[in-house]
């Protein structure tokens, strides 16, 4: 559901409008309510409440009924400009709305909307009527805490989230995209596949079980695989590094609330949130030539990062985590080469996980209003940025400002199945770290002289936890057989055929296949109903006929079922596995 920009306005407006209908709504189901803020947000809006008693989803259906109500009586939003006195008086008895006055600063403009009796503060814009507002249209989804200004020193508030659209079609459209969402939900699969657990007393850490762990290894080796062929070494740098190191580079200053710190022998130590520093320290060992350029160094970098434990989701939010990170040491002539290089790689990495070109958006971010470095050198690396796009053949869009302080970036975002976007890979240049100002790199160049290289910050997955669950989302955990831990099982129908399928599972081990047999005493029904649960893409059923013959019966994992000879199968999966096709 990506509706284009002049669609996505009106459902903006639409969205906030609605959160003031809602807020009037709250406020006369609940006398005495002091209200908060309430925007538009991604889907839907949130209002936040002070209530004279605590409300839960219980309380849901009857604000919805007021809503509509309101929304029937075909009330007009009408916008007024006051003084900052006239707003204060106003808003007297209410004090969240009264701390948002005073802290604006004198002479600016203070608009009110009245929706013929109820006045809220707010820029705007709204729709001219509730006549614009389908009452059919929105849904009220949830409640959750929320601090005042999202400090925890200040009051809790109750937030109260919704969903609105245009057409009652398309909230519905919304809906069933969450319930698809629920039921693929990482967490859930994960805990039916038996991949993963996080332990309460550890948040944001994960434990990865056997079944987890044999495809991280599986995608940590085909990503080695990958970019040992586009010519990369590969290099492991500390887990602990000193604060002297961090401060050099500026994380310290940037980063410091984000990192666990350590002390050893009266010196401060950080765990590192990131591999930049570490690759620098390693280029910077023994004399560097321009010959040496472009120095392509990689690492799957452990890393963690104090984040706060109420963003923490699943995989996908953690505190610790891996990177397929990489920096490119280069010249400034070797950007634009390098650049298209990459893309070109990480395009080739998501295609074989599915997602094709058209799956692939790309967003170019330019220079931030606060930066390092001068309009020069941000000029020449856009440029050559913008070079190689034309190289790789990408198209995309400009994200003016949202560039990294120290150079413009590439951003790559995945599509997946239910058309949700996932930001994944990036590359980024950087004239600052290898800087003298910095931690100091150089090389020699062509003149004899001393230069600093260009540092390029690249990554195609990101986190692996976090693209593992993005796979498991995309794919609702029926992964595809070069990626899945279980490449198949062979199951007999009784135990009369064991030793044949023992002879069939020595041989597919032989061929390098992923393979189980499951020769227990549960009912052949059983054996299929649990293979089935952990999404194996193919079970061998074997019975007298299969034995007599040297073949099996598959049962594929979209319910299709054929006899094969053996080695045909092997042949057909072969071709699967190596071209890592999506399907099965």
């Amino acid at each position: 559901m990506n509706p284009t920009n002049q669609s996505a306005e009106k459902l903006q407006t639409i969205r906030h409008s609605t959160a003031h209908i809602m807020a009037e709504a709250v406020t006369n189901l609940f006398p005495g309510t002091k209200f908060a803020i309430g925007p538009s947000i991604d889907n839907g809006f949130y209002y936040d409440f002070q209530l004279p008693r605590p409300i839960t989803g219980e309380d849901l259906p009857a604000i919805e009924k007021e809503m509509r109500k309101l929304i029937s009586m075909n009330k007009k939003f009408t916008r007024k400009v006051v003084s900052k006195a006239e707003a204060l008086e106003f808003f007297k008895d209410q004090p969240f709305k009264k701390e948002l006055i005073e802290d604006l600063p004198e002479g600016e403009e203070i608009s009110l909307y009245d929706q013929d009796g109820f006045v809220d503060l707010c820029r705007g814009p709204h729709v001219e009527s509730t006549k614009e507002l389908n009452a059919q249209a929105f849904k009220l989804m949830k409640t959750a805490g929320a601090y005042w200004r999202g400090d925890e020193n200040r009051p809790m508030l109750t937030r109260i989230y919704g969903t609105a659209w245009e057409k009652p079609a398309e909230l519905k459209e919304y809906l069933d995209m969450l319930q698809e969402a629920e039921r693929r939900d990482h967490r859930k699969i994960g805990k039916e596949m038996d991949l993963f657990h996080i332990d309460d007393e550890n948040p944001g850490q994960v434990f990865w079980h056997a079944n987890g762990w044999s495809m991280y290894r599986i995608l940590e080796d085909y990503v080695r695989a990958k970019i040992k062929e586009d010519g990369y070494i590969e290099v492991k740098t500390p887990f602990v590094m000193p604060r002297s190191l961090w401060e050099r580079s500026g994380h310290w200053a940037k980063y410091q609330e984000n990192m666990f710190i350590t002390e050893s022998e009266k010196r401060t130590f950080a765990l590192k949130p990131m591999n930049c520093p570490g690759h620098i320290e390693i280029f910077k060992q023994g004399l560097k030539s321009y010959r040496d350029l472009p120095l392509r160094m990689a690492e799957f970098g452990s890393c963690t990062r104090n984040e706060p434990s109420g963003t923490l989701h699943g995989i996908m939010r953690v505190r610790g985590f891996v990177q397929d990170d990489a920096h490119i040491f280069c010249t400034e002539e070797q950007i634009p080469s390098e650049v298209a290089k990459f893309c070109h790689l990480l395009k080739d990495m998501y295609k074989d996980f599915g997602f094709t070109e058209d799956k692939i958006l790309v967003k170019f971010s330019t220079r931030p209003e606060k930066r390092v470095g001068t309009d020069e050198t941000w000029d020449r690396a856009e440029g050559a940025l913008a070079d190689a796009c034309k190289k790789a053949g990408l198209s995309y869009e400009i994200a003016p400002g949202e560039g990294a302080f120290y150079g413009p970036k590439l951003e790559f975002t995945l599509v997946d199945a239910l058309g949700r976007q996932w930001q994944c890979g990036t590359i980024q240049v950087d004239y600052q770290l290898p800087s003298a100002e910095r931690l100091n790199a150089e090389y020699t160049g062509e003149d004899n002289n001393k230069h600093h290289p260009v540092m390029l910050h690249r990554a195609v997955l990101g986190s692996l936890e976090r693209f593992i669950g993005i796979l498991i989302e995309n794919f609702a955990g029926a992964f595809p057989a070069w990626l899945h831990f279980n490449q198949m099982e062979i199951i007999p129908v009784a135990p009369a055929f064991n030793e044949y399928a023992e002879k069939i599972l020595k041989e597919l081990k032989e061929r390098g296949f992923r393979v189980t047999a499951n020769l227990g005493t549960d009912r052949m029904n059983a054996k299929i109903r649990k293979a089935q649960g952990l999404r194996i893409p193919y079970m061998l059923i074997l019975g007298q006929k299969e034995m007599e013959e040297n073949k099996v019966s598959v049962r594929y994992r979209d319910g299709r079922q054929e006899t094969k000879d053996l080695q045909d199968f092997i042949n057909y999966l072969e071709t699967k596995v190596t071209t890592r096709s999506v399907e099965i």
